[in-house]
């Protein structure tokens, strides 16, 4: 365990940080997270991609997860773990945040669209599985609600769903490049509110160490990776980050 006195004085030696979210920062907004007793997957069963883009009833089912707000994604509004790293970034000391959470709130907390990495996602939005195209969620509702129809795309005709990525469906190969390129690029890697048991996301703190940066690690809880870290606080994300003090 180390102080916030040896964080802030990481990140104020460090040239470019790159910032990696998990659900822990997003938890503070009152957003459930996947795993945990409690969680997303505790209270209802995932809904695999095979299936969805198969079978009507899945569809049905998962759209009807999104407007009856289940899972409770979205709504929400940013936290100070939020607002903290999103003044990092304007501040020009973070370079990129990598996240795994779907909520938009980095967004939302004024970090530009090309400052963030969306490993997983975002559920603020759906997207054609066929051409791509994105469509917004309110113009879908009234076509689900109101209609019941299924959402197809406006365009083509194909299947429409969030833009998340859901369990069996490839990683998005774009963000995981431009990660990877990041994690590369970085002299320290700091990692708020991830248990970094999710890969192949997970993958990159190592790969950052590997490659010669500073490795900090703040998380509620102990992670398999705390062993190689610089740094390690085990605490609640916004309060710890809203203490933060760097140059």
């Amino acid at each position: 365990m180390c102080s916030l006195e040896d964080l802030s004085r990481l990140v104020d030696q460090a040239h470019r940080v790159v910032v990696f979210t998990g659900a822990g920062i997003s938890t503070e907004s009152g957003i459930p997270d996947f795993r945990s007793p409690g969680g997303v997957w505790s209270r209802m069963k995932p809904i695999y991609f095979q299936d969805f883009v198969a079978s009507e009833e899945r569809r049905r089912e998962a759209w009807t997860r999104v407007f009856n707000g289940a899972a409770g994604w979205t709504g929400r509004a940013p936290n100070a773990g939020h607002d903290a790293v999103a003044r990092l970034v304007a501040a020009g000391k973070v370079s990129s945040v990598i996240t795994q959470n779907v909520d938009n709130l980095h967004q939302d907390s004024g970090i530009p669209d090309d400052r963030v990495i969306e490993l997983h996602g975002n559920a603020s939005y759906a997207t054609c599985l066929t051409c791509g195209l994105r469509h917004e969620l309110h113009h879908l509702k009234p076509i689900f609600v109101e209609q019941g129809d299924i959402p197809h795309c406006r365009s083509c005709g194909g299947l429409v769903k969030t833009a998340t990525i859901s369990f069996g469906q490839p990683m998005p190969a774009g963000p995981m490049a431009r990660a990877e390129a990041e994690t590369l690029a970085c002299d320290l890697f700091l990692v708020l509110g991830s248990s970094l048991v999710v890969f192949p996301a997970a993958s990159f703190p190592l790969l950052a160490k590997r490659n010669g940066a500073g490795l900090a690690i703040i998380n509620r809880e102990a992670t398999e990776m705390d062993v190689y870290a610089d740094l390690v606080i085990h605490d609640e994300i916004g309060p710890v980050m809203t203490r933060l003090r760097a140059g």
